[in-house]
């Protein structure tokens, strides 16, 4: 005759057989564990999903504040959307200097209300590889976004630019704001980076970011070399194009250095800045 216990054991089902193993049987730890992973990638991968369209509308309401205060307009309780309303966006062609809105490329029509910055550097239809890399951003997109901003009259107040670079241990993404001479800095502030605390974020600084007020990019009213430098001591060519490096953050300070005289060179927004300084803006 068999087994009484043996008999019932194998009358039940193998969810109940597997609940009724020790608790310190291997097999059953193992699957467990496998099994809260499982469960908890899940719940990780569609809480992504269903806050994804959150998260990108955060980053671009971020991306709004960050034009409007680099401009000037932000103050507390302003309305970030009605503020971004006046901010002229552009599609530019860097190599040209000139907007291209509404053109085909690769069969991708460049709006500038949808255009993605990052994604066009990255892909190898819409960009380069950059082979003098100072700003150390490997590769660098054909168009970018800009925005301007005008007075009431029509006549343009400043231009907005999106900037970034490695500094220590992270890429800084932010915009520079230059006046309607081309050639005069309004502003600069970064809005991405993960420099170090106390140091390199300090770029964050309201009164570091104070010093970049009315400094100029070229000399001879713009017309001259590029002179904007972050250093320990003034260049040259004088303190008007002078930003005073910070303090115990070298790298990052030469991170800054680097992708601003990248930006503003020819290589980055000169062509347009040119057409700025000329009044075809």
């Amino acid at each position: 005759m068999s087994d009484p216990q043996e008999q019932t054991t194998a009358n039940k089902g193998p969810i109940r057989r597997f609940l009724d193993t020790p608790p310190d049987n291997v097999a059953k730890t193992v699957t467990v564990a496998l099994g809260l992973c499982l469960v908890a990638s899940m719940v990780v991968s569609a809480a992504a999903v269903s806050l994804r369209p959150l998260q990108e509308q955060n980053a671009a309401l971020d991306k709004q504040v960050n034009i409007v205060q680099v401009a000037g307009l932000y103050e507390d309780g302003i309305d970030v959307a009605q503020a971004f309303t006046s901010f002229e966006p552009h599609v530019l062609e860097l190599a040209t200097g000139d907007f291209a809105d509404g053109t085909e490329v690769e069969g991708q029509v460049l709006d500038p209300m949808t255009f993605d910055d990052r994604a066009a550097a990255a892909d190898l239809t819409l960009s380069a590889p950059l082979t003098d890399d100072p700003a150390s951003i490997r590769r660098q997109a054909n168009y970018v976004t800009v925005y301007l901003l005008r007075n009431d009259d029509g006549s343009l107040d400043k231009v907005i630019l999106p900037v970034y670079g490695y500094g220590l241990w992270s890429t800084l993404y932010g915009f520079i704001a230059v006046e309607e001479d081309g050639n005069t800095i309004y502003g600069l502030q970064f809005y991405e980076h993960a420099e170090t605390p106390g140091l390199g974020a300090e770029v964050d600084n309201p009164r570091w970011k104070a010093l970049w007020r009315d400094k100029k990019l070229r000399t001879d009213e713009g017309e001259g070399d590029l002179a904007i430098t972050v250093a320990k001591v003034p260049p040259a060519a004088g303190r008007e194009y002078f930003v005073d490096a910070l303090s115990g953050a070298t790298l990052t300070s030469r991170g800054v250095d680097n992708l601003v005289r990248f930006w503003m060179s020819d290589r980055g927004f000169e062509p347009f800045l040119e057409r700025v300084r000329a009044g075809e803006i």
